[in-house]
C-alpha cells in the first residue's frame, strides 16, 4: 500500500513543463513516504519515452490512454441498421433515467453560472434543487458508479448496444440539440461517455493507497472521485490552473468540432452545439471532484476565489503557493554578473528568453511580434524560445513561419527543451506572454537567479512581479506587467526593464520576494502536513461545518 497515489493527466513523468517539475518536486521532497503514480493520456502515439527519472520513493507506476483508438475513426455504421442492432438488448428504464436526471442537474448548473436562462422551466429548476437536497449529488454518484460495472445496467455494453440507450441518445438529441446532425450528435456523445467506463475500470484495479492527490480535476479528478467514493479514502486536490477554463479555450479554438447549421441558423452570440456540450462535460466533471475531494488547493487566492465560484465548497479550500529551491538558483547569479555594485549594460545579456511550451496558451505569436518591436530599440537584441515544441506540431510551425515572416530568423532561436539552470545565467529578461497561467514555477526560478521578469496580466503574475500585501509590494517591482495580446506594450516593457539601473532593482526585488515568500522547504511542509492529516484518519475526518 502507497501513502499517496498521485493521479496526474497529461505531465509527469512525460510531458516537461512547470507542473510536471512540481510533482517531480513534491515526491523528492518527500522520501519518507512511498507513492503511487497513476498517468493519464490521450493516446500512446502523443507520448515518447519519459523526461523524467522515477524518484525511488515511487512503488507503483501505471499509464492508461484514454483514447487509444480514435472513436471519430470507427465504422459509422448506417445509424437504421445500428438501431436494429442496440435493441438486442433492452436495458434498463431507472438506471437511464438516472443518469437522466444527473445530466438535467449539471445542464441546469452550466446554465446558471453562464447567465442564460435554462431549456427547463422554473418547476424543474425546483425539481432538481429538491432532488439535490433530497439525494445530495455524492450519494446519486457513488450509486451510479456501481451501476457502470460489468453486468450492470449501465456497464458500457449497455450504453453501447441497449434499446434504452438509443432511446436516451435520441430523446436527448430532440430535446436539446440546436445543430441539424444526429450523426455527429451520437458519436459525440459515445466518445465523450467512453472514457468512463475505463476510469471505473482503472480504479477497480488500482493498488490500495493511504490517500488520493490529484494535480487537477478533469479525467484525474474524476478517476479521484470514483476512488474515494469506491474505497472511502481522503481525495486531495491541487489545482496550478483551471483545467475546465484551459478546456474551454481549447474547445473555442478547436477545428475538429463541426457546427452543421446553415449561415442563416448561426446565432453568433452562442457557440457551436458540440463545443457547449464538450464545456459542459468538463464543468460537471469538475464540479464531480469538487463535491467528492476532502480538500482544495490553489496557488493564489484570486485561484481559489475562481474554485468557489466553479462550485468548490468555501470551507474545504486553502492556498499554498508555489516554491522554489533557494540555494540552487543562487549559485546561478555570479554566473552572469561580476563584480558588484552598479550593473552596466555589458553585465546584462540582450536576450530575452520565453521559457514554456509551444502551445497557443503561451501566446509565442505576440512574444514574437514584441521583439520585433523592441528591435527596433535594441538592433543587438536576441529572443530565445525554450521549451518543447511537440504538443502542437501546427501550432509551432505557425510560430516559425511568423519569425520568417518577419524576417526575424537571426535574431529568434527556437531551441527546444534545454535545463532551465543553463538557460536563465545567459539571459537578461525572462518574458511571459500566455493568455493564462496560475502561478508559473519558472517565475520563480528566475527570480531566484536574479533574472527580471516580464508577463503578462494574468493568473498570480501581478502579485510574483509587484507584491501582495503592502510589506511585500514594498519590496518594489520585480518586472513589469503588461496585458495580454499587446505585443507593443510586451515590447516597450522588454526595453525599459532591459536599462541597467530598472534591471538590477528589478533583480533585487526578485530576489529578496522570492526568498521570503516562496521556498520550496515551506511548500514541502504544508504537503507534509496535508498528507499526515488525510492519511492518518481514511478521509473521515470532519471538515470545517461538520462535512466529512
Amino acid at each position: 500500500m502507497a501513502d499517496v497515489a498521485l493521479l496526474l493527466e497529461g505531465t509527469f513523468p512525460y510531458v516537461r513543463g512547470g507542473v510536471s517539475s512540481w510533482v517531480d518536486q513534491l515526491i523528492r521532497a518527500c522520501p519518507d513516504l512511498t507513492f503511487c503514480v497513476v498517468f493519464i493520456g490521450s493516446r500512446r502515439a502523443d507520448y515518447g519515452a519519459p523526461v523524467y527519472p522515477m524518484p525511488a520513493n515511487v512503488t507503483h507506476f501505471e499509464a492508461h490512454y484514454l483514447y487509444e483508438t480514435d472513436a471519430s475513426s470507427a465504422t459509422q455504421t448506417d445509424v437504421d441498421g445500428a438501431r436494429t442492432a442496440y435493441r438486442k438488448s433492452a436495458g434498463d428504464a431507472e438506471a437511464f433515467a438516472h443518469i437522466a436526471r444527473m445530466h438535467d442537474l449539471f445542464r441546469q448548473r452550466y446554465e446558471s453560472r453562464s447567465g442564460r436562462a435554462g431549456d427547463a422551466g422554473m418547476a424543474d429548476v425546483a425539481d432538481l434543487a429538491g432532488y439535490m437536497k433530497v439525494d445530495g449529488l455524492r450519494s446519486m454518484l457513488a450509486h451510479l458508479l456501481a451501476l457502470l460495472r460489468d453486468g450492470q445496467p449501465l456497464s458500457s455494453s449497455a450504453f453501447l448496444h441497449s434499446e434504452r440507450s438509443w432511446e436516451f441518445i435520441t430523446e436527448r438529441y430532440e430535446r436539446f440539440c440546436h445543430d441539424p446532425s444526429f450523426t455527429d450528435y451520437f458519436w459525440t456523445i459515445r466518445a465523450m461517455h467512453r472514457p468512463i467506463w475505463q476510469l471505473a475500470r482503472i480504479a477497480g484495479a488500482l493498488p490500495p493507497a493511504r490517500m488520493y492527490h490529484t494535480v487537477s480535476t478533469g479525467y484525474a479528478g474524476l478517476l479521484g472521485a470514483m476512488l474515494r467514493m469506491t474505497n472511502g479514502r481522503a481525495l486531495l486536490v491541487t489545482e496550478h490552473g483551471s483545467y475546465t477554463k484551459e478546456r474551454k479555450l481549447d474547445l473555442l479554438q478547436s477545428e475538429w468540432l463541426r457546427d452543421n447549421r446553415g449561415p442563416f441558423e448561426r446565432d453568433i452570440s452562442r457557440v457551436g452545439y458540440f463545443q457547449s456540450l464538450w464545456m459542459r462535460f468538463f464543468e460537471a466533471i469538475g464540479q464531480v471532484c469538487y463535491d467528492t475531494s476532502n480538500e482544495i488547493v490553489s496557488l493564489y487566492e484570486g485561484s481559489r476565489l475562481r474554485q468557489i465560484g466553479d462550485g468548490a465548497s468555501a470551507h474545504k479550500t486553502r492556498c499554498i503557493a508555489n516554491g522554489v529551491d533557494i540555494a540552487r538558483f543562487a549559485t546561478l547569479r555570479d554566473k552572469r554578473v561580476k563584480g558588484v555594485g552598479s550593473v552596466a549594460h555589458d553585465d546584462i545579456p540582450p536576450v530575452v528568453a520565453l521559457i514554456g511550451r509551444v502551445v497557443p496558451v503561451k501566446d509565442i505569436k505576440t512574444f514574437l511580434r514584441a521583439l520585433f518591436i523592441a528591435y527596433r530599440a535594441r538592433p543587438d537584441m536576441q529572443g530565445w524560445i525554450v521549451g518543447p515544441d511537440t504538443e502542437d506540431r501546427a501550432y509551432a510551425q505557425e510560430c516559425r513561419d511568423l519569425a520568417a515572416s518577419l524576417g526575424m530568423e537571426c535574431q529568434v532561436r527556437f531551441m527546444g527543451y534545454r535545463a532551465v539552470e543553463s538557460v536563465l545565467p545567459q539571459i537578461g529578461v525572462l518574458a511571459l506572454s500566455s493568455v493564462s497561467e496560475a502561478l508559473p514555477l519558472v517565475m520563480l526560478e528566475a527570480a531566484a537567479a536574479g533574472v527580471p521578469v516580464v508577463a503578462t496580466d494574468v493568473g498570480a503574475c501581478r502579485q510574483l512581479i509587484e507584491g501582495g500585501d503592502p510589506e511585500d509590494r514594498a519590496l518594489g517591482r520585480s518586472g513589469r506587467i503588461v496585458p495580454m495580446a499587446d505585443p507593443e506594450a510586451l515590447a516597450a516593457a522588454i526595453v525599459d526593464v532591459m536599462e541597467p539601473s530598472a534591471w538590477q532593482a528589478a533583480s533585487v526585488a526578485g530576489i529578496a520576494r522570492v526568498e521570503r515568500h516562496y521556498r520550496l522547504d515551506t511548500v514541502r511542509d504544508a504537503y507534509r502536513t496535508l498528507y499526515r492529516r488525510w492519511m492518518d484518519d481514511g478521509g473521515t475526518r470532519p471538515l470545517p461545518g461538520g462535512e466529512r
